[in-house]
């Protein structure tokens, strides 16, 4: 049995709230279920300013609330810091370091990042795609922040080899936040993530699946978590467990509550 000062701690992602409650808001609603920790998803542009960001840590501070990652709305720039076009890249670049100094402003310790889009890895410009994320990797640090490439199937980060090649080609340390339900979506076994992922995990985001939907609160379907908490005990992950569905996944509160009991016992058992 696992002690409860070493057991991972389950989170909850502002993004199951979208778009019913603005940023800000989720923290008070994230406390009162109970949670003392998650993600915060930022789903615009002026998110990104530092006086939301501000606003946000008064938030946090009150309800003593510990934000352990940001995450941006990433289509909107994240695949375009790799674009061919230098000032497109370069304007892409100011909303990085936006999102890199709210993170920092509001005590997140990683970043959790897309990037490009899904390509044929045979065609990447490896030279600039590595200068790239260098770049980005030493601009988060600057800030205290870690940048953890999320496994998206619709991103280049779905593919096991791309992600192995950041790993091995780039100068600073990559860190990654492990998807379950991206990696349904894009067909690659979680093992296989673990694999490449190891010893620089430093985020989950958690979620269930059945044969019907691909996205449903932990508890709610097939995967088996305590097999899943198992492979990371083993891996002497050190991050938080953080629930991450839609708000299509739930009717009432209550069943997030649920969810998040159901995980605890599957982490004490493991």
């Amino acid at each position: 049995m696992i002690h409860n000062e070493d057991a991972m701690k389950i989170g909850l992602s502002s993004a199951s709230f979208y778009p019913h409650i603005q940023v800000e808001d989720s923290i008070k609603v994230m406390k009162e279920l109970g949670f003392d920790s998650g993600e915060l998803f930022l789903n615009t542009y002026q998110e990104y300013e530092e006086d939301f960001a501000k606003k946000v840590l008064q938030e946090k501070l009150m309800y003593d609330f510990n934000i352990k990652s940001v995450h941006s709305f990433s289509s909107s720039f994240e695949p375009y810091l790799f674009d061919d076009y230098k000032r497109r890249r370069d304007d892409m670049f100011k909303y990085f370091k936006k999102m890199c100094r709210a993170a920092r402003i509001m005590g997140a310790t990683c970043y959790t990042f897309h990037g490009m889009r899904i390509g044929n890895i045979e065609n990447v410009n490896w030279n600039l795609v590595i200068d790239l994320y260098n770049k980005l990797i030493y601009t988060a640090a600057e800030e205290g922040i870690k940048l953890a490439q999320e496994n998206v199937a619709w991103c280049m980060s779905s593919n096991i080899n791309f992600l192995q090649n950041l790993i091995e080609k780039c100068k600073y340390p990559i860190y990654f936040t492990l998807d379950i339900k991206q990696s349904y979506r894009a067909s690659v076994p979680i093992d296989e993530y673990l694999k490449v992922m190891n010893g620089r995990l430093v985020n989950l985001h958690l979620n269930d699946k059945d044969e019907k939907s691909l996205c449903k609160l932990p508890g709610r379907g097939k995967v088996d978590f305590k097999g899943l908490f198992l492979k990371l005990k083993d891996m002497n992950y050190k991050g938080p467990g953080v629930i991450e569905v839609y708000s299509e996944n739930y009717n009432k509160y209550d069943e997030i509550i649920e969810s998040r009991d159901f995980l605890k016992k599957c982490i004490i058992y493991t």
